[in-house]
């Protein structure tokens, strides 16, 4: 009776039911990284039923987690993550079983610790990390659930479900070290994480549930200060889907560094009649608010859909709000030409109001 009261509120939903708090109790869920993104993954997770949630953490909690690590507390700080977590979860929830882990994912142990779980969510902060549980996955046959942050903008898809696309779909090779800040270095609002955990959390009980449309071959991208919601289409590299043993080495970068041009520098282009050709890939509504002299208007969830011009012929800057974007996009074109000459605009437009002003403002 306790069971059925506490889970009776998904049980009345249709398509839902018994039959899918059944798949709840047998599920097995690997959360990686009990942080920002991994708690409300955690929190919702245990609420709702997950029968085996595993936690891999070696990370101890700081004064600084606490704004948007609301699982913990004062009287946590300096403890290992995973030992807190398993402490609250099991109170909130002390049905379910609960595997703790405390130490990072490598490629000695990721193997061995991900092969028990039906469903592996990526709740870390490091392109290492992504491409290490991506391999994983692909060898294992794991699907895992994937989230991202930046400023005020978010990131959720699925990769390697049902034979999708995989996380080098989208990002065939990792960045430089540095080159796209973490939440350390550029800061975060507590609730971005939040936000972005409960979709992880979301699209994981849709999985285990077979409920609705995963999440999968698409990457939704969430514009949190503006409420502007995306979508962009990806496709599936079959390659990426070969891969059959784990690098060596996650930690060194192995691609060039996306070259980029100040607010200042494309001014002095500007001004001195440089030949160049700027895109702006930010959506429609967001181009007609207010946009550079001469930009064209290609929002990047129809990137991949537009034929590509000829861009080998002049230099290219990409531009979007806040220069994130813009990242993504010059990766989707190098990808088709890789000798085009392209340069992200740092900042993005909000940065260029704050440095130049309206200058080139239409």
């Amino acid at each position: 009776m306790q069971t059925e009261n506490r889970y009776i509120r998904q049980i009345q939903l249709p398509n839902f039911g018994r039959e899918g708090q059944v798949k709840l109790r047998l599920a097995k869920v690997l959360v990686v990284g009990a942080g920002g993104l991994g708690v409300p993954v955690l929190q919702y997770l245990a609420g709702m039923g997950i029968g085996t949630l595993g936690i891999v953490d070696g990370d101890t909690v700081a004064v600084s987690n606490l704004h948007r690590q609301v699982i913990y507390d004062m009287e946590d700080v300096g403890t290992l993550k995973v030992a807190a977590c398993r402490k609250k979860l099991s109170r909130q929830n002390p049905e379910i079983i609960l595997q703790t882990y405390p130490f990072f994912l490598t490629t000695e142990n990721a193997l061995e610790v991900m092969s028990d779980y039906d469903v592996i969510v990526d709740a870390t902060d490091n392109f290492a990390a992504r491409y290490l549980i991506n391999d994983a996955c692909i060898i294992l046959g794991k699907p895992f659930v994937y989230g991202a942050l930046q400023y005020f903008e978010g990131q959720v898809s699925v990769f390697n479900y049902q034979g999708g696309p995989t996380y080098r779909c989208l990002f065939p090779t990792p960045p430089d070290a540095g080159q796209i800040p973490d939440c350390n270095q550029a800061g975060v609002l507590g609730i971005v994480p939040g936000i972005i955990g409960s979709y992880q959390a979301l699209e994981t009980v849709k999985i285990v549930a077979g409920l609705g449309k995963v999440l999968s071959g698409e990457l939704l991208i969430l514009d949190l200060l503006g409420h502007h919601n995306y979508r962009m289409k990806l496709k599936t590299n079959p390659e990426n889907q070969l891969i059959t043993r784990l690098a060596d080495d996650y930690d060194s970068p192995i691609c060039e560094t996306i070259a980029s041009i100040s607010p200042e520098e494309l001014l002095t282009w500007y001004e001195t009649r440089q030949d160049f050709l700027l895109i702006d890939v930010r959506e429609s509504h967001e181009f007609a608010q207010g946009h550079l002299e001469n930009a064209q208007s290609i929002p990047l969830s129809k990137l991949e859909r537009i034929p590509m011009v000829d861009l080998r012929k002049q230099p290219v800057v990409i531009m979007c709000q806040m220069g994130s974007r813009s990242e993504k996009a010059i990766q989707l074109i190098q990808n088709k030409l890789p000798d085009a000459t392209l340069l992200n605009l740092t900042g993005g437009i909000n940065q260029w109001y704050q440095e130049i002003g309206e200058a080139y403002i239409q």
